[in-house]
């Protein structure tokens, strides 16, 4: 995004190559019309060399930014051939599938924020993803996980304690922790984890 936001053509086709297809999928799923999409995909690309600047890396990633500016546009695309049909005299003619079809942004969204914590957790050391996992995918109490990981309680704490602020750091970024988590984080309890 560096280099788009410079004026560098080689960043752009970086970007192309690496996420056409996946926003081409959207807007053909907002769209259904293949022509329609493709000219969605050129447009919002046009508008991410445009716009390269306001690209904020501490509001989300690359990817999500780029879908959503295809999923605005493919949903404007829309709006506008619907407004340029005449209706007939039948009002109770169908809508078109391209109207009717549910809005999927959120499943989309979801699938990439799920991705991006799964990244999170497997860049963890295996002591803090075991009881991270145990607390939020098995519902066990910080107690039960030292029960069942015979560790002491204190220990399932800071181990979930410096689990979570690894993976903050690697979701939002080192610049965006504060700074008391990431000193509470890093005073001698490494060997905890």
């Amino acid at each position: 995004m560096r280099q788009v936001a410079a004026g560098e053509i080689g960043g752009l086709e970086t970007l192309y190559d690496r996420y056409h297809t996946m926003a081409y999928a959207l807007a053909l799923r907002i769209t259904t019309e293949t022509g329609l999409a493709e000219d969605v995909v050129q447009d919002s690309f046009l508008g991410v060399w445009r716009n390269a600047a306001r690209y904020a890396e501490a509001k989300g990633s690359v990817r999500g930014w780029l879908l959503a500016i295809v999923r605005h546009r493919a949903i404007d695309a829309v709006r506008r051939q619907r407004a340029g049909v005449a209706l007939g005299d039948d009002v109770d003619d169908a809508m078109p599938a391209a109207l009717t079809l549910p809005d999927i942004w959120p499943e989309v969204a979801g699938r990439l924020d799920a991705e991006q914590v799964r990244r999170a957790l497997t860049a963890l050391p295996p002591a803090q993803r075991e009881v991270i996992e145990m607390a939020y995918f098995d519902g066990l109490t910080q107690r039960e996980i030292a029960d069942k990981t015979r560790a002491p309680l204190g220990t399932v704490k800071s181990r979930m304690r410096l689990g979570l602020v690894s993976m903050r750091q690697h979701l939002v970024g080192e610049d965006e922790v504060p700074r008391s988590a990431v000193s509470a984080s890093s005073n001698g309890k490494k060997g905890l984890a």
